[in-house]
């Protein structure tokens, strides 16, 4: 028999706190009865002695602290799961809201999920082509991965991440099977719809699972969000052996949603306000991609994240960068010249990438491609910055060719449509079609045989 308790203690914000609780666990989840007309579901986040502190996932309007009857149901938060979740939309805690009806599930789990035991972990190999020159040519997505995009406010990161979930591909002809978790948290109504219009229209809709939390939807709901989104991903990878790539975006939302619900508890702030497990947090969500040994599937995460005022030193993007492998950084004064999408390659990497192209991946050239590209356009930097001081006419040949090269790198390489769909080999012909602009004995960063075959191709 289930024990219902009379009325609260304390509310504050979103948390409400309960006295003289017994048997209760932390994570459990709590139904509460407001005045007998409203129902509203909650989490309980700490416990002292008898008194348990509940995160309430709606907002606690109309509760006060003689009105409410709270009963413990003995559980986690839980989601139903089966492979009909793809083609769906559902809210941030993963109830449908397309209006197609509940799912019926073949099993039901814990949406907290634990990271990949590292023993059983197998190390990435192959990649995921996103159709993006400046992704797949210089930071290659490896299947396993998680490489997080690093942008700031104003800056087409819906955009692209829109367009990956589009494009988004095994490569060549696999025929394994493929889909997309896509979780959005804290976003306006208008870019939800942008989102959902989008992948209807490409025609994808039917492979990607949809998680909205909206910016006037509950705080509180936003940190389940992508606990939700993983739990699916991982249970259509393991269990249905399907390669799952999952998109977050906005993990700055997720962060400030932590600091406010942790500001609300009375915790004692970090660095710029954040609470100090805001690294342990971030990594039970960043460490639950990858591949495990045995298991036909994989996840593959790209969180997106906006640095406030474009500081790639604050704790979101820092700490991220922490536990993910690599990083990709859209540039505002790229975005500021008409370029999209606005990647800057010099500071972005992927530290998987050398293992998932090359012969039998993507094409025999690839690394040295990318490492020559990398190493020319790193030179632009330099002619770009004698030119501030001297002017260009005074530049030497050399030095006006890397000027010419990295506009056309800008423009041609980096520069796409936003419905442009890239194959690894029109990457990888138009980097060299820009390398034949620079001297061969400028081409230092890759072997004679490669020059051989490739450069002189199409030459003048």
């Amino acid at each position: 028999m289930s024990v219902e308790y009379l009325g609260l203690s304390e509310i504050n914000g979103p948390l409400v706190i309960l006295e003289g609780v017994k048997d209760a666990f932390f994570d459990e989840i709590v139904e509460i009865d407001v005045d007998g007309k409203d129902k509203k579901i909650g989490r309980i986040v700490e416990l002292y002695e008898d008194k348990a502190v509940i995160q309430v996932f709606e907002n606690t309007e109309n509760m006060s602290l003689d009105n409410s009857r709270t009963r413990l149901t003995g559980k986690p938060m839980e989601i139903g799961l089966s492979g009909d979740l793809l083609g769906r939309v559902f809210d941030g805690i993963g109830r449908p809201i397309d209006g197609l009806g509940e799912i019926i599930p073949d099993e039901v789990r814990d949406v907290n999920g634990k990271p990949l035991n590292p023993y059983e972990r197998k190390y990435p190999r192959n990649y995921i082509r996103t159709g993006i020159s400046a992704i797949d040519g210089l930071t290659t997505l490896i299947r396993g991965q998680k490489l997080p995009i690093f942008s700031g406010n104003g800056l087409p990161h819906d955009e692209l991440a829109a367009q990956i979930v589009n494009q988004a591909s095994l490569g060549g002809d696999a025929d394994e099977k493929f889909a997309v978790v896509f979780a959005a948290m804290g976003v306006k109504f208008d870019v939800a719809e942008f989102f959902k219009r989008s992948f209807e229209e490409s025609g994808v809709m039917d492979h990607v699972a949809m998680f909205l939390n909206l910016a006037n939807d509950p705080v509180v709901e936003r940190l389940i969000t992508p606990k939700v989104a993983l739990t699916v991903a991982e249970y259509l990878a393991f269990e249905k052996h399907m390669h799952i790539l999952v998109v977050l975006t906005d993990m700055t939302s997720y962060a400030e949603a932590l600091r406010e619900v942790s500001s609300s508890k009375g915790e004692i702030p970090s660095r710029k306000g954040y609470p100090g497990y805001l690294y342990s947090d971030f990594a039970t969500i960043y460490e639950r991609a990858g591949i495990v040994k045995g298991v036909e599937g994989s996840v593959t995460q790209i969180p997106i994240l906006t640095m406030p005022n474009d500081d790639i030193t604050h704790p979101i993007p820092d700490l991220t960068g922490y536990i993910t492998e690599g990083q990709i950084v859209l540039d505002r004064e790229l975005h500021g010249q008409s370029v999209y999408p606005p990647i800057n390659v010099l500071p972005s990497l992927s530290r998987l990438m050398k293992d998932g192209i090359g012969e039998g991946y993507t094409r025999a050239d690839h690394q040295d491609v990318a490492n020559q590209l990398f190493s020319s356009y790193a030179k632009v930097g330099d002619a770009r910055a004698l030119a501030s001081v001297i002017g260009e006419d005074e530049l030497s040949k050399t030095d006006k060719l890397y000027i010419k090269f990295g506009k056309e790198f800008e423009n041609r390489f980096v520069g796409q449509g936003k419905k442009e769909n890239r194959s690894i080999t029109e990457t990888l012909d138009i980097g060299w079609s820009l390398l034949r602009m620079l001297p061969r004995e400028e081409l230092d960063r890759m072997d004679t045989k490669t020059l051989d075959k490739y450069y002189a191709v199409n030459e003048g």
